[in-house]
């Protein structure tokens, strides 16, 4: 079985998440029955809304249910490395443009681009992986290829 790196507070925030989704349960079930009091099924946007509202519920507990114990938590502020791994914040430079960007290398159940986190397993992460200060890596990205520079690596938890 291939266990699935995470941060503790990534972690910490599914198990919140999985909590408030059982909790919303009820509420679901009870707009559910109030829409088929309404009557006809056939033309009830309310029941077929509860009903898509609890679908989406259920998948999403179904996943976070599955996925919890193939876990691997990692305190992010314990690490420490010479090169890329799992939790390095990496600044890069694009070697054609100059444009800096700066990633946090998370678990693909925690990373958001717009908090300045990507997954490890992203092209990008996968290209940064092992990776020294100084090194030039290539990533192909579905905008086309691109070359970055490792400018710098440090470690300081999650930003997110």
């Amino acid at each position: 079985m291939n266990r699935i790196p995470i941060s503790l507070e990534g972690y910490k925030k599914l198990e919140e998440e999985l909590e408030r989704l059982k909790a919303d349960r009820p509420a679901v079930i009870r707009a559910i029955a109030e829409a088929r009091e309404e009557g006809d099924l056939r033309e009830n946007a309310g029941y077929d809304a509860a009903r898509e509202r609890q679908g989406m519920l259920e998948a999403r507990i179904a996943y976070i249910e599955s996925r919890l114990p193939l876990y691997e938590t990692i305190d992010l502020n314990s690490l420490s490395a010479e090169r890329v791994i799992f939790g390095a914040t990496v600044e890069v430079a694009d070697v054609e443009t100059g444009e800096s960007k700066t990633f946090t290398l998370l678990g693909p159940d925690e990373a958001d681009y717009s908090k300045g986190s990507i997954s490890y397993q992203s092209p990008v992460g996968q290209a940064l992986m092992g990776k020294e200060e100084g090194d030039e890596v290539v990533v192909n990205a579905p905008r086309g290829r691109i070359e970055y520079e490792i400018v710098s690596i440090s470690f300081h938890g999650v930003a997110n």
